[in-house]
């Protein structure tokens, strides 16, 4: 597997690192890697302060520049291809494969749909994101104003978010309106994660029963549910958790178990794929011509009604891993 061309990692130093020395701040700030390790970038010059390749032990100021000038490296395998769904001068929309990040970070930086995108488009700017094991339509702007206008219509709760997700378990009820607060928990890998929590934020998704596939009896194993859902709000892994809050957690979830809170015996990952939701459709107004526009992405067949599940669990790179 080829290198990628590394990157320039920058930030500005704040108030709460003034008076540490570099080295320390870069072991607390960044704890993916140690102390040791960060001092070794330090002496093969790959982080400069103010500009200057530094040493490690300089006490930092407020307003000083930091960057890691990270080689090059081998990212994860991930599908690297998209399909364009639509396209016009203002907006670019496009169906993103399971297992493909939609932006860079966790390691992630060529591998990344919004890489492949701007190969092609060069101005494109993603809208929002979904998770990496997610599929389906992810929006972009092509113009300043075309992102704020879709913006502030996304903030404003005027775009219409519709997926398809395959649940473990039989649905007792044909629909269910679900507003289980989310907001950060405790997680034993990654100090907190995104969950249900009664003291986080309000969240509202409205989940439609499409098919019960396998046996009438809702404890069978080989029973599952195909929902359509309806996001009414936009909170990180809302259908995951919601879903999850009811009993009904999406089939293969490594990260969301009953209750919508992590699992605790194989604590999974934000990142981890094997489960099966999909966005299914987009439905908001044109930032140029004013039309209500709804663009559609076909998902994979075992999303579809009369769907069976394939020998190959989702989000796996598969045959395209360095194609388009």
């Amino acid at each position: 597997m080829a290198l990628n061309g590394g990157y320039a990692y920058h930030e500005q130093i704040g108030g709460r690192a003034q008076g540490q020395s570099l080295l320390s701040y870069l072991a607390g700030r960044y704890p993916h890697s140690t102390p040791a390790e960060w001092q070794a970038r330090l002496e093969q010059g790959e982080v400069l302060l103010s500009g200057v390749p530094a040493a490690g032990a300089e006490t930092l100021q407020i307003g000083q520049d930091l960057v890691w000038r990270r080689p090059p490296w081998k990212e994860e395998a991930a599908p690297l291809h998209f399909g364009v769904l639509h396209q016009d001068s203002a907006v670019l929309a496009v169906a993103k494969p399971s297992g493909l990040p939609t932006l860079p970070g966790g390691g992630f930086l060529e591998h990344t749909l919004l890489h492949l995108v701007r190969a092609e488009f060069p101005q494109a700017s993603p809208l929002h994101r979904l998770g990496r094991g997610t599929s389906g339509l992810v929006l972009f702007a092509r113009t300043t104003a075309a992102a704020a206008n879709l913006s502030r219509a996304w903030r404003e709760q005027q775009i219409g978010k519709r997926y398809l997700a395959l649940a473990a378990g039989r649905a007792e009820q044909d629909a269910y309106d679900i507003r289980t607060p989310i907001g950060p928990v405790p997680h034993p890998l990654l100090g907190e994660v995104y969950a249900a929590s009664p003291v986080g934020k309000v969240s509202r998704s409205l989940a439609r029963v499409l098919e019960r596939r396998g046996t009438a009896n809702p404890q069978t194993p080989s029973s599952h549910t195909l929902f359509e859902v309806d996001i009414l709000t936009g909170r990180p892994h809302q259908i995951r958790i919601h879903l999850a809050s009811i009993g009904l957690p999406l089939l293969g979830d490594p990260l969301y178990g009953a209750g919508g809170l992590p699992l605790t015996h194989l604590p999974g990952l934000p990142g981890d794929g094997g489960y099966w939701l999909h966005a299914h459709q987009l439905r908001f107004v044109h930032p140029v011509s004013g039309k209500v526009l709804e663009l559609t992405a076909p998902p994979p067949p075992v999303l579809q009604v009369g769907g069976q599940l394939p020998a190959q669990s989702p989000g796996s790179a598969g045959p395209n891993t360095s194609g388009g």
